[in-house]
């Protein structure tokens, strides 16, 4: 078995470059930049920032192009894919990418924060606009929104409490895949 995920949470480096395909298909690039906080063996406080390039193709790239501005918070969702070409001395180059299967949008800067020449979409403006229809789904396009202030803390683990009277040493018939 194999599985090529990658899940990357970060902020937008540059706004979406968007361009067409022969094809007339949309494909958008732009990068994310994520951190590494940890502590040397000197007990030093360090920080590594990584940069990561993202492609995404089609409605998704539309969607990117539409609310996705430089310094965004953005989580992606998708693979990993390395291409490689000789280069004009004859030297072969790699460039590694992460090809975007889905999204999430952070919160929305509030005030004057981020200025940019793109309007920018509050969490509800987003969620009332007409959400395009996927024929292929049958359904609407959602694009979920992390909300800053709904998050649970980092240490929170969510554990279900019995209801009062419920036997929970019993395995019901229903629970048994086969």
């Amino acid at each position: 078995m194999n599985l090529n995920k990658a899940f990357i949470l970060g902020n937008v480096t540059r706004d979406p470059e968007v361009r067409a395909m022969p094809s007339g298909q949309q494909v958008v690039n732009f990068g994310i930049a994520t951190n590494r906080f940890y502590t040397d063996q000197s007990g030093q406080k360090k920080q590594d920032v990584e940069f990561h390039n993202i492609v995404a193709f089609g409605k998704l790239a539309d969607t990117i192009s539409r609310y996705v501005t430089k310094g965004s918070l953005i989580l992606i969702e998708g693979r990993i894919k390395t291409g490689s070409w000789n280069n004009a001395q004859g030297v072969k180059q790699y460039k590694t990418e992460i090809i975007a299967e889905n999204l999430q949008l952070g919160p929305r800067p509030q005030g004057g924060g981020m200025q940019s020449s793109r309007p920018t979409y509050s969490a509800q403006q987003i969620n009332n606009q007409p959400k395009p229809f996927d024929s292929a789904l049958g359904r609407a396009e959602e694009i979920p929104i992390i909300e800053e202030n709904n998050m649970p803390p980092a240490n929170f683990v969510s554990i279900e409490e019995p209801k009062p009277g419920e036997n929970t040493d019993e395995i019901d018939v229903k629970d048994i895949p086969f």
